[in-house]
C-alpha cells in the first residue's frame, strides 16, 4: 500500500483502538475471579456454607452456559475483521489509479495503480489529482470543473488531452486521460469528513482506435462519393436519406447543401416512378430489381438511368429503407448504340405511358409493373406490397369474377377478350377499365398475360354528371313552360282578388272568401317558384346578408315547426362573414331543411343549426366533389333522425323524389333547395348514416366587398304614395292580366292605354303621338315579342321608360335586351301593391336599393 504523504497538506493523525478487544475481556474476567478468591481467603470464616455453595453453583452454571455458547457460535473470545483488508485488495487490483480524499483535497488513500502513475514524477510526496495535472495547461479548465464537483459532492467526468506527458516528455501521439470524481457514501471514521473518490485512467489507446475507425469511415464514404456510379437511399416516406457526390453531380445538386430528408424521391424520379420504387416485396425479402427509368435533373431535364434497386418490408409490414445503385444510360459503353437507344426508348415508353401495365403469371399474380400502375391503383407511396399478389385483390368483389374469366381466356390464348370495368377495392370512388392480352410463349419468369388498366374515374363522373344535367334540363324546361302559363293565371287571380279586397270591409262576409282565394293563389305561386328554383330560372333579389341574423329571426318559427318533442340548438361563430343571396329564398332553404329534419324524427330528437366560416385552406381539405377551394360561410342543419341509405342519398336532390307517404310530399323540397343554392353560387352536400341522423351542409361564397351602409342596413317599409298622373301603355296578350293591370293603375290615378300585342302597341303610340312616360309590356307575345317592340320604340322614343313583366326569370328576359340596363323587370305573379310600387319606383327614377330604403 502506498504511504500517505502529501506535499501540500499535513496528514491528520488517525485514531485507532489500543490492543485487541477480545484480550481485554479475558483480562477483566481473570481479575474478577482473582478478586473473588482474595475475598474468600480473607473472609472465608465469616461466609456461610449455603452462600458459598450458591456462588459455586452460579459459577458452574455460567461455565456450562459459556461452553454451550462457544460450541453454538453465539459468541467468540476474539474478533478478527477482514473487511478493510479485502477492500484494499480490491481497490489495489484496479488497472487505473484511484485516490480517496476529503473535499479539500487531503489524501486518505491511494491504490497501487495511482502510485505507479505518479512514480515517474520528481516529487518526494504523493500528489493529489489536481496537483498531478497542475503542470499541464490543457488540463486547467477540466480539472477546475472536477474540483468544483468534488467540493459540491457531485459526480463528474472529463476527458483530458495532453500533448506532453505528466513527466514533461513529448510523446509521438497525444495522451488522453479520463478523470472521474464522485462522493463516497461513508465518511472517515476518525474525523467525520465527507470523502470523494478520484479515478485517473489512460484512454489513449481507445482514442487512437476511435480516430482510426473514423478515418476509415471517412475514407469509405469518400470512395462511395466518387464511385463511377450513383447511389441513393430513401426511407419509407420517400425522403432521400443519402446520395453520393456522383449522383448529386449528375442531377445538378450541391452536396454541401443537402440535408437528410430535404429532397423527396418524387423530385428526382420522373412521372410515377417514385411509387414503383417504394413498392417493396410482399414477403419482406430483400431482393434486387433492375429498373430502366428517367431521373429528373435540377434544371428539369431528363437523365436516362438503370437502377439496381432494393426495397423490403419490415417485420411490422412498414416499408423499410431502400438502397439504389444508379447507372448512367446516357453514355452506354457495353452495348451497341442502336440497342442502347432502343432500350432507353422502351423504358421511357413503358414507364411514361398514361396506361397502367402489369405482367401477371398464369394464376393472375403480379410479376412486374410500370410506374403509372402504382398511381392508378392508389399505391403511389408504396403503402402496400404488390409483388406476387393476385391482381384480382385490387378490384371490388363484383368485378373479380369478370377479371378472373378474362385471365383464363388469356391463358387459353383467346384473340378477343372483352375489357373489364371495375371499381377499386381501396377506393370505391375510382374506377378502371382493364384490357387483358395473353402471351403466346411465356418467358422464364412465368409471365402469362399483360394487363393494361385505364383510369376511367373522370369519365364515369362526367357521364353521371351529363346524365344528371340532361335530366335536370328536361325537367327544367318543362317546369319553366308550365310556370309561364301558370303565372299568367295566378297574376289575374291575385290581382282581381286585390281589386275585390279594395271594395270590401273586413267584416264583410265576402272578405274572408276573397282572402282565401288570394292565399291559395299565393300558395300556388309558391309552388311555381319552387319549379323555377329547381330549374334555376327564377329571379333572385340578391342582397348582402348576415346569415346568423337570418337564422336567429327564424328561431321562433323553427320551434313552432318542430314541436315540443324535438330540441333545437343554434350556434354561430363570432364575426361571421357576409354573403350575397336572396333573403326570402335563403329563408326558404333553411326552413325546408328544418322541416325535413323534423319529419325524420317521428319519435323526437334534436336539431342543431350551426354557422361558421370556412377558409380556403380548410376547404381544400374537404372531399366534396365539384366544390373549389375558396372562402365560404357554412350553414349546417343536423338531426338525430333515422338517416338515409346511400341509395337514397344519391337521389335526394332529384325532382319529384320523396320518401314520404303518398300525399305528404311533392318531392320538390330538396330539389328546390338545391336549385336556390346553386343559383346563388353555393354548394350543398348531405352526410347521413342509417340510425345516426343526417347533416346538410350549405357552403355559400364569402362576399368580399361589403359597403358599410349595406351591411348594417335595416330595411323598414313605410307607407309610400303610390298614386300618379303619368301616362302608361300596357301591352299584354293575356286579357285577364291586362284588364287587372289597367284597372289597378287607373284606380291609382294614372292615364292608362292598352294593347294586346306589339303591333297594336305601335299603332296606339302613333295615335297618341308617343305621349307616354312608361311602357309596361309582356315579354312573350304573338306577332311581336317584348324585346322586338322595345327595339322599335327606342328608334322613335329613345327616352321612354320600360318595365317588362314575365313568368320567366329575369336572366332569360335580359338575353334579348343586349346592353339596355335601363329596362326594369317585374316577375309574375304580382299583386296590385307590387305593380303600383314598381311603377312609382321607375317613374321617379329610383334604384331598387333606394326604393327599399323608402
Amino acid at each position: 500500500m502506498t504511504p500517505l504523504q502529501e506535499d501540500t497538506y499535513p496528514q491528520p493523525a488517525v485514531k485507532k483502538p489500543l490492543g485487541n478487544p477480545g484480550l481485554w475481556r479475558v483480562l477483566v474476567l481473570t481479575l474478577f475471579f482473582i478478586g473473588l478468591a482474595v475475598v474468600y481467603a480473607v473472609y472465608g470464616d465469616q461466609i456461610s456454607a449455603d452462600i458459598l455453595m450458591l456462588v459455586l453453583g452460579l459459577l458452574a452454571v455460567l461455565g456450562v452456559f459459556s461452553l454451550f455458547g462457544l460450541a453454538a457460535g453465539l459468541f467468540r473470545l476474539s474478533h478478527h475483521d477482514d473487511g478493510p483488508a479485502l477492500q484494499n485488495a480490491i481497490v489495489d487490483s484496479l488497472d487505473y489509479g484511484a485516490v480517496v480524499s476529503d473535499r479539500d483535497g487531503r489524501l486518505v488513500y491511494a491504490n497501487a495503480a495511482y502510485g505507479e502513475l505518479v512514480a515517474g514524477l520528481d516529487r518526494t510526496a504523493l500528489a493529489s489529482v489536481p496537483r498531478l495535472f497542475a503542470s499541464a495547461p490543457e488540463a486547467a479548465e477540466p480539472i477546475y470543473r472536477l474540483s468544483r464537483a468534488a467540493q459540491e459532492g457531485r459526480r463528474a467526468v472529463e476527458d483530458i488531452r495532453l500533448t506532453t506527458s505528466l513527466t514533461g516528455e513529448n510523446p509521438e501521439m497525444p495522451i488522453w486521460y479520463r478523470v472521474r470524481v464522485q462522493s463516497l457514501p461513508a465518511v472517515d471514521q476518525a474525523g467525520g469528513r465527507a470523502l470523494v473518490m478520484w479515478s485517473v485512467e489512460d484512454i489513449s489507446r481507445d482514442r487512437a482506435k476511435q480516430e482510426n475507425i473514423f478515418l476509415e469511415l471517412q475514407r469509405a464514404i469518400d470512395y462511395l462519393d466518387h464511385a463511377p456510379a450513383g447511389f441513393f437511399s430513401t426511407n419509407g416516406n420517400g425522403q432521400i436519406q443519402y446520395l453520393n457526390a456522383t449522383l448529386a453531380n449528375w442531377l445538378g445538386y450541391d452536396l454541401a447543401e443537402f440535408d437528410t430528408g430535404s429532397i423527396q424521391l418524387s423530385e428526382i424520379v420522373r412521372g410515377d416512378g417514385s411509387g414503383l420504387l417504394l413498392g417493396g416485396s410482399a414477403d419482406g425479402q430483400i431482393k434486387t430489381e433492375i429498373i430502366d427509368i428517367d431521373l429528373v435533373k435540377r434544371d428539369g431535364t431528363n437523365l436516362p438511368v438503370r437502377l439496381l434497386h432494393r426495397a423490403a418490408r419490415l417485420a411490422e409490414g412498414d416499408l423499410g429503407e431502400t438502397r439504389t445503385l444508379v447507372l448512367d444510360r446516357s453514355k452506354g459503353a457495353d452495348l451497341s448504340e442502336e440497342l442502347r437507344t432502343a432500350e432507353v426508348k422502351f423504358s421511357r415508353f413503358f414507364n411514361d405511358t398514361p396506361f397502367a401495365i402489369a405482367a401477371v403469371d398464369s394464376q393472375g399474380r403480379i410479376l412486374r409493373t410500370n410506374a403509372p400502375f402504382m398511381r392508378t391503383f392508389d399505391n403511389e407511396r408504396g403503402e402496400r406490397p404488390i409483388d406476387h399478389l393476385p391482381l384480382s385483390d385490387f378490384v371490388s368483389d363484383d368485378a373479380k369474377a369478370n377479371l378472373l374469366t378474362a385471365l383464363e381466356q388469356a391463358n387459353a390464348n383467346h384473340s378477343t377478350i372483352e375489357p373489364v370495368d371495375a371499381v377499386l377495392k381501396s377506393d370505391e370512388e375510382r374506377s378502371v377499365r382493364l384490357y387483358v392480352s395473353g402471351i403466346e410463349d411465356p418467358d422464364e419468369q412465368g409471365e402469362s398475360a399483360i394487363v393494361y388498366a385505364l383510369d376511367t374515374t373522370q369519365q364515369r363522373v362526367l357521364e353521371q354528371q351529363f346524365a344528371q344535367s340532361q335530366k335536370m334540363q328536361a325537367v327544367g324546361q318543362l317546369a319553366g313552360g308550365i310556370a309561364h302559363d301558370l303565372n299568367n293565371i295566378l297574376t289575374a287571380v291575385i290581382g282581381f282578388s286585390d281589386l275585390l279586397l279594395l271594395n270590401l270591409r273586413p267584416n264583410d262576409p265576402s272578405f274572408k272568401d276573397t282572402m282565401e282565394i288570394k292565399q291559395n293563389a299565393n300558395r300556388a305561386a309558391g309552388l311555381v317558384r319552387q319549379l323555377l328554383a329547381f330549374s334555376r330560372r327564377q329571379t333572385l333579389r340578391l342582397e348582402v346578408l348576415e346569415v346568423s341574423l337570418l337564422v336567429d329571426d327564424l328561431t321562433v318559427l323553427f320551434k313552432r315547426l318542430i314541436g315540443d318533442s324535438i330540441s333545437l340548438s343554434v350556434d354561430h361563430e363570432a364575426e361571421l362573414w357576409a354573403v350575397r343571396a336572396d333573403h326570402v329564398q335563403l329563408e326558404q332553404v333553411v326552413i325546408n331543411l328544418v322541416v325535413n329534419a323534423r319529419d325524420a324524427m317521428p319519435d323526437g330528437g334534436s336539431v342543431d343549426i350551426r354557422t361558421r366560416n370556412v377558409t380556403e385552406a380548410e376547404a381544400a381539405t374537404f372531399n366534396y366533389r365539384g366544390m373549389p377551394a375558396a372562402d365560404y360561410v357554412l350553414i349546417e342543419v343536423a338531426d338525430t333522425g333515422t338517416g338515409m341509405s346511400q341509395e337514397v342519398q344519391d337521389k335526394i336532390f332529384e325532382p319529384f323524389f320523396t320518401t314520404k307517404d303518398i300525399g305528404k310530399g311533392t318531392g320538390l323540397g330538396l330539389s328546390t333547395v338545391y336549385g336556390i343554392v346553386k343559383q346563388t353560387g353555393g354548394f350543398i352536400y348531405a352526410d347521413s348514416e342509417l340510425g345516426r341522423g343526417t347533416t346538410f351542409r350549405i357552403f355559400l361564397p364569402k362576399y368580399a366587398h361589403v359597403p358599410r351602409e349595406a351591411a348594417d342596413r335595416a330595411i323598414t317599409q313605410k307607407a309610400r304614395d303610390l298614386t300618379g298622373k303619368e301616362r302608361i301603355l300596357i301591352v299584354e296578350d293575356e286579357d285577364s292580366v291586362r284588364a287587372f293591370s289597367a284597372r289597378a293603375l287607373s284606380s291609382a290615378g294614372y292615364v292608362v292605354h292598352e294593347a294586346d300585342s306589339g303591333v297594336a302597341a305601335l299603332e296606339v303610340l302613333e295615335e297618341i303621338d308617343g305621349e307616354i312616360e312608361l311602357l309596361i309590356s309582356d315579354v312573350v307575345m304573338p306577332e311581336m315579342d317584348g324585346p322586338t317592340l322595345l327595339g322599335e320604340m327606342r328608334q322613335r322614343y329613345p327616352d321612354i321608360k320600360v318595365i317588362f313583366v314575365s313568368g320567366y326569370a329575369e336572366e332569360n328576359v335580359r338575353k334579348g335586351l343586349e346592353d339596355d340596363v335601363s329596362v326594369e323587370f317585374l316577375p309574375k305573379p304580382f299583386s296590385l301593391k307590387q305593380l303600383a310600387a314598381k311603377v312609382k319606383t321607375v317613374l321617379e327614377g329610383e334604384t331598387e336599393d333606394q326604393a327599399d330604403l323608402d
